[in-house]
């Protein structure tokens, strides 16, 4: 009697072993999402940035990195301080495919040099002409920009014809005071500087609505956190000086994520120390996978502002030039003041 059990037991085992189970399925890939775009993107002005081999300071803190680690989705964060339309055209659109899904881009202050323009408006009116430098910035977007954005626009649908695509626009920086002791911006210069990125945001929103695309524009958003506002999200003058001028990681986290989020992903996109956190762990991932592009970034110049150096030979001869006495802060003052009233009344 034993060996027929034997036999029935071992039929039984090939009888399971026959039985075929159900595969699982494989998990969905996460949605893709391409970062394009300039330093508002790349997070210059959150003082920590990926170990990429770069000068592009891309930084977890940056709304790119927080919608990603918020939605799960799997971010090539091509975005690099100092790009301008020619550097995203030339540099970044690799990263699209027709399997892209969301792309968000912030693009045009650098073809504008605004960087620049800041650095002119800081210094004393008796040693710059801010009003020359703001004419020419202004010149080059209602001149050059659309059609610069235009075209990039139609290369970003063409290589991810599927994709749902935000452009963001620019935050006015000032607030009509100036409480930093090293710049010299009046209120009259900051006027028109913010004047001029609402100038940006209007012809950046035309290119991109006409485009198909969906555009953000933060000047409500940062209302009340400019520059020398009681809650910065925007840095004055920084530690490191290529910080200046550049959103926080609250203008990041509380500015553009609740801006970009649901015009991009179609949802609320909420910032909590989880999200916080998983950006964080990210870093070195997305750090290896920018290192690959660390060739072609260094073909970008970063745009910098730069502290105004009353010491430099330059200073001292237009003050000789002005009757400053630069050991008198009220004789700069009054120099600056001065001078910038007769820059205005020769426009």
């Amino acid at each position: 009697m034993t060996i027929p059990r034997l036999r029935s037991a071992a039929a039984a085992l090939a009888l399971l072993a026959a039985v075929v189970v159900p595969a699982q399925p494989a998990a969905a890939a996460p949605a893709s999402y391409v970062a394009l775009g300039d330093s508002y993107s790349s997070g210059t002005g959150t003082r920590a940035y990926l170990a990429d081999g770069t000068t592009c300071q891309r930084s977890v803190h940056a709304f790119p990195a927080l919608i990603a680690s918020a939605k799960g989705y799997a971010l090539d964060f091509r975005a690099c301080s100092g790009a301008t339309v020619a550097d995203v055209a030339a540099a970044q659109l690799g990263a699209l495919t027709p399997s892209t899904s969301f792309v968000s881009v912030s693009v045009g202050g650098n073809d504008a040099a605004f960087a620049a323009v800041l650095t002119e408006c800081a210094k004393p009116a008796w040693m710059s002409n801010c009003t020359a430098a703001i004419d020419r910035a202004q010149a080059v977007i209602t001149g050059q920009l659309p059609g610069r954005l235009g075209s990039l626009y139609g290369q970003i649908r063409a290589r991810a014809p599927q994709a749902s695509v935000t452009v963001a626009g620019y935050p006015r920086i000032f607030n009509g005071e100036d409480c930093n002791a090293a710049t010299w911006f009046s209120p009259t210069e900051e006027a028109r500087l913010n004047a001029t990125a609402d100038l940006l945001n209007r012809t950046t929103a035309a290119a991109a609505t006409a485009a198909g695309f969906t555009f953000r524009d933060p000047t409500t958003a940062f209302t009340g956190h400019a520059v020398c506002d009681d809650v910065e999200w925007l840095n004055g003058l920084a530690s490191p000086i290529s910080d200046s001028y550049h959103p926080n990681r609250s203008g990041h986290a509380v500015g553009y994520v609740p801006l970009i989020g649901p015009a991009l992903t179609g949802a609320p996109v909420a910032v909590t120390t989880a999200t916080v956190q998983a950006a964080e762990l990210s870093g070195p991932a997305l750090a290896r996978d920018q290192r690959a592009h660390a060739a072609q970034d260094a073909r970008i110049v970063p745009e910098r502002f730069v502290l105004p150096d009353l010491t430099s030979a330059a200073a001292r001869a237009a003050a000789a030039r002005a009757g400053v006495d630069l050991s008198d802060a009220a004789s700069i003052a009054r120099a600056d003041r001065a001078a910038g009233a007769l820059q205005e009344s020769r426009r």
